[in-house]
């Protein structure tokens, strides 16, 4: 009786497990959650942490360095007494203490150029991570509308399998009473069994999608998604007028990736101003205040205190100026400042093909674009005119002035122009994304 009631829990619990593992997620919400798991975007944060830290390190060093020292020591054995101008074997303790500060005054204004470069290179962080998270953005729509798309064609194969079945139920009564011939029988059950493998196949190809978009959310918990989209009839399919000119402009004041390229060049143009200074002299300069004790010191064959020897008679002051003049360095300098003009103009030649790049995107976006437009339209007139022939045909078979092979051909005639129809769509509504995306305005929620 027990076993009786477990299994009786066990197979009541199960549907609301299983419902539970299946979660309705929004375009919004699977980009939400997208940008809040992704592991690339943390890296990125990490970095500009490390950035700022690098910005606040240059700024402190326009500020004077303090070092403090305490050193002490006990001598055991033979040595020089200086009151007695002796040597012999005793234990002494000494203790010393210093303060010391260094200036740098000028070092070819080194230090301005290190705080440059280190704020050109957090501004580059901080772009590379706004073109990273429009990656995100873009990666996880694509691959949720490709879930969407693959649902819609499933239920359209679904539908044409529900379709053949019934028209095999028909074929197999009509073959019975002697109305239809056993050819058509056999024609239509291989219709059925294709239409059956094109159900899995699309089955499988939702399942892939769903795995995918899955991955890029980076969510254990989520093990199953059920989308939320606007149906096809409800989408907005409203073409605007582009002008080819004004993207490209646009992306190139837009894109977080170029102006990121921008700032590695400011970058490596105050690395190699900081270079070009290793030609010029260094002043600093230096203070500092330093007191010792010591048994052994005595006035008068009176030992001094340890209060009045640190604190008073064995404290000494000190100030400085450091001059460095770079004379011969074995060419060193040299070969240091070519290296940096080196990077200098190669980050100015990858700024050139960033712009060739995005130039290149843009325009295969906007001619995309305008390619599925003309698709929109063509799918539109091709699906009406398909389903008046499928219509058209079944009439005729009805009445038998045509064959089964014919109305077979016209629905998958049909079959066929509907999901080119579905694609073109949910194509011009990932045709839109993807031009934002070349544009650098994407969106963090975007809405169909």
């Amino acid at each position: 009786m027990k076993q009786k009631l477990i299994l009786l829990s066990c197979m009541l619990f199960i549907p609301f497990l299983l419902k539970a593992q299946q979660q309705n997620i929004t375009l919004e919400e699977a980009i939400q959650i997208a940008l809040e798991n992704n592991y690339q975007l943390k890296q990125a944060e990490n970095n500009i942490s490390l950035a700022n830290t690098r910005v606040r390190s240059a700024q402190a060093d326009f500020l004077p360095n303090l070092n403090a020292g305490l050193s002490g020591n006990r001598n055991v054995g033979r040595q020089f007494i200086q009151e007695d101008l002796s040597f012999d074997d005793r234990t002494t303790y000494n203790l010393s203490g210093s303060i010391n500060s260094t200036i740098t005054v000028f070092n070819g204004f080194s230090n301005i150029y290190n705080l440059r470069r280190a704020e050109a290179d957090r501004s580059s962080e901080e772009l590379q991570l706004e073109r990273l998270r429009e990656n995100i953005m873009f990666t996880t729509a694509s691959r949720y509308l490709q879930v969407v798309l693959n649902e819609e064609l499933l239920k359209i194969v679904q539908s044409n399998l529900q379709a053949t079945e019934s028209q095999l139920e028909q074929v197999m009564a009509q073959v019975e009473v002697g109305a239809r011939p056993i050819v058509d029988l056999y024609n239509q059950e291989s219709v059925v069994a294709s239409d059956e493998l094109t159900v899995i196949q699309r089955e499988n190809a939702l399942d892939v999608s769903r795995a995918q978009l899955i991955r890029i959310m980076q969510d254990d918990s989520i093990t199953d998604i059920e989308t939320s989209m606007p149906s096809v009839d409800e989408l907005s399919l409203i073409p605007v007028e582009l002008d080819l000119n004004d993207l490209i402009e646009a992306a190139l004041t837009r894109r977080s990736d170029f102006r990121a390229q921008e700032f590695d060049i400011e970058s490596n143009l105050q690395n190699y101003r900081i270079a070009r200074t290793l030609y010029l002299p260094t002043i600093s300069a230096s203070a500092g205040i330093s007191a010792r004790y010591s048994d052994q010191f005595s006035f008068m064959g009176e030992s001094i205190p340890f209060r009045d020897q640190f604190f008073d008679q064995n404290v000494t002051r000190n100030f400085g100026i450091n001059i460095q003049i770079p004379i011969f360095t074995r060419w060193n300098n040299r070969t240091t400042i070519q290296a940096a003009h080196v990077q200098l103009r190669n980050s100015q030649l990858q700024l050139d093909n960033v712009r060739f790049q995005i130039s290149e995107e843009v325009r295969q976006a906007y001619s995309d674009y305008q390619s599925i437009v003309k698709e929109l339209e063509s799918t539109e007139k091709a699906l009406r005119a398909a389903e008046r022939a499928y219509e058209t045909e079944q009439q005729r078979y009805e009445v038998g002035s045509s064959t089964l092979i014919e109305l077979n051909l016209a629905n998958a005639n049909y079959v066929q122009a509907q999901s080119n129809r579905v694609q073109a769509i949910y194509n011009f509504v990932f045709q839109e994304q993807l031009l934002d995306y070349f544009l650098g305005q994407l969106d963090a929620f975007t809405e169909f």
